[in-house]
C-alpha cells in the first residue's frame, strides 16, 4: 500500500512532463493558474488545500483527491482535519462519493506510512 504514493506521483511526474512538451500555451495557462491559486492568499494554504479536496471529492477526481491529500499532509492537515473536511465532501456529494472517501483514506494511511 505504501507505493500508492510513489506510483501516483512518478505517474503525475511522467505525464505533466509530457504534457507541458508538447507546448500547448492554453493546458500551460491552466496549470500555471491552479499552482498559483493554492498560493498563501487571504486564506492560508492549509485551508485552501482542504477546500480543493472537499471540491475534488464532490467532483470525484481520484487523482485530484490524492494531489490535495498529500499537498494537505505536506502543509500540516491533521488526519482529524482531512477527514472532517471528507465528511463534509460526503455530505455535500452524498453517498456516490463514498467510494472516493475510502480510496482517500487508503491513500492517507499511505502517507502516513512513508
Amino acid at each position: 500500500m505504501d507505493n500508492l504514493v510513489e506510483e501516483f506521483n512518478v505517474y503525475r511526474s511522467k505525464m505533466n512532463d509530457k504534457l507541458l512538451a508538447d507546448n500547448n500555451l492554453l493546458v500551460k495557462r491552466i496549470f500555471n493558474l491552479d499552482t498559483n491559486a493554492y498560493q498563501e492568499g487571504a486564506l492560508n494554504v492549509k485551508t485552501k488545500e482542504l477546500l480543493g479536496l472537499v471540491a475534488s471529492t464532490v467532483l470525484r477526481c481520484d487523482d485530484c483527491i490524492k494531489y490535495h491529500l498529500e499537498t494537505s499532509y505536506k502543509n500540516g492537515v491533521t488526519k482529524e482535519e482531512m477527514m472532517e473536511a471528507m465528511g463534509i465532501a460526503t455530505l455535500v456529494g452524498g453517498t456516490i462519493v463514498i467510494p472516493h472517501l475510502r480510496r482517500a483514506y487508503q491513500f492517507w494511511e499511505a502517507l502516513e506510512n512513508n
